[in-house]
């Protein structure tokens, strides 16, 4: 399989429109494509999917193991033959501890890169940032870039003026233009499932990338890269049970597909059902997982479902495990404060209120051991990205020690209740020393 990383020099250059054009534009054009995200954003990739027409994978170097990144790849390539991956941040941009940068991923994949940047802001400079880039690194190839919001056909003239004397490829040009903007919220960008006009968005996103970038030379230059095969039988983190009901709608729609693939891979049977329906747990299931999402943009409706409510009672009555990750976490507890002050009750498995109007940012990667009891074996990776606070917290049982990605520690986190339990911290992989 052979594939490209679209990268940046940082956040916001306009790296996911452009991904998502190329997507459905080499798609259009008969390439078997499957899609990726670098890092852990469980935002993007139902963008991605939604223009490859296929599932997308995170592929994150720092919490995820050398061995689960290839496997993931190797699974992919059952699908397709051409992996588009999107980068996180900037190229180089690592967590706190100075790995797992998109970079790594690119050098652990093969992948060659190709820069889209924002030149809105400026004219020659471009080559010496494009020419840094290039050179920072010799274990990675920067085959070239994308300019991206280039003003008119002078500025662009400036800036292909500085990049060919500085020996830098350009694949395409792309004007500025007001209808490639994507509405975004606290958490990133807003959920594909909520884009009322998302189609229409990334046919004219193709229709851009199609016109402006040269498609031909691109695969070419990803043809003469092409990833080392791999094994995709590698240890991923255990199911939660046999016949797992998962939460699946607006509220709850952080889910990482690499998991729900190892829970089917370990013979795990999966259900879905909708909390913002009023849909309940299936009767049988010995596990309900509720992954994270926006229960803060949907208290009234929560607060209201009755069948939600009766079932997730009658589920932790019967001894089913029960595990709820942030949103999830939120939703497990007594009530939920909105962003207005509001007070709308939850589910009441576990004594916790969180609380939306006293924001704080919350974000890392986070190295978690469970504690005696939780139904975990094993340290784990994973992320916490919250603004929610925790503002009254009964008598339970907690869930994980924590460490930051530097090692420092962040005491115990999460909740227990019998079967029931949860934490704000995503799970993304085994640790190295747990695999």
């Amino acid at each position: 399989m052979s594939g490209l990383l679209i990268a940046a020099p940082a956040s916001g250059s306009g790296k996911t429109t452009v991904t998502l054009g190329l997507a459905r534009a080499l798609a259009n054009a008969g390439l078997r494509l499957v899609s990726g995200k670098a890092g852990p954003d469980y935002i993007d990739p139902a963008f991605h999917a939604a223009a490859s027409r296929g599932a997308c994978l995170n592929y994150d170097p720092w919490a995820m193991r050398p061995e689960l990144i290839r496997a993931n790849a190797a699974m992919q390539a059952g699908a397709g033959d051409f992996l588009l991956v999107e980068a996180m941040m900037g190229l180089f941009d690592a967590a706190a501890d100075g790995t797992g940068a998109p970079a790594d991923l690119a050098a652990l994949l093969g992948l060659p890169v190709v820069m889209v940047v924002d030149c809105s802001r400026m004219s020659q400079s471009v080559a010496a940032l494009a020419q840094g880039y290039r050179d920072f690194r010799r274990d990675i190839h920067v085959a070239g870039v994308i300019l991206n919001k280039v003003g008119s056909a002078r500025h662009e003239a400036m800036l292909r003026g500085a990049l060919e004397a500085a020996g830098i490829t350009i694949f395409g040009v792309l004007r500025s233009d007001p209808a490639l903007a994507l509405p975004e919220r606290h958490l990133g960008l807003v959920q594909a499932g909520e884009h009322a006009a998302l189609e229409t968005f990334i046919a004219h996103a193709a229709d851009v990338v199609t016109r402006c970038c040269d498609l031909a030379r691109l695969t070419d230059v990803a043809a003469m890269h092409r990833m080392l095969p791999a094994a995709p039988s590698v240890s991923r983190l255990p199911p939660l049970g046999q016949r797992i009901a998962i939460a699946r709608d607006r509220a709850f729609a952080f889910l990482y597909e690499h998991l729900l693939a190892g829970w089917q891979g370990a013979g795990a049977s999966l259900s879905f059902f909708s909390p913002l329906a009023d849909e309940a747990p299936a009767a049988d299931a010995d596990a309900v997982y509720l992954p994270g999402g926006y229960p803060e943009l949907h208290g009234p409706a929560l607060a209201k479902a009755g069948r939600f409510r009766q079932g997730m009672g009658e589920a932790a009555g019967r001894g089913a495990r029960i595990y709820g990750e942030c949103g999830g976490y939120m939703t497990l507890g007594e009530a939920l404060i909105s962003a207005g002050g509001s007070r709308y009750e939850m589910l009441g498995l576990l004594p916790l209120v969180t609380s939306f109007a006293e924001r704080r940012r919350h974000l890392g990667y986070r190295c978690v051991t469970p504690l005696p009891g939780s139904g975990f074996s094993g340290a784990m990776t994973a992320h916490e990205f919250h603004y929610s606070t925790v503002v009254e917290e009964g008598a339970a049982e907690r869930l994980f020690s924590v460490t930051d990605a530097t090692g420092e520690n962040l005491g115990e986190a999460g909740l227990r209740r019998g079967t029931v339990g949860g934490s704000y911290m995503h799970l993304i992989d085994l640790a190295p020393e747990a695999a």
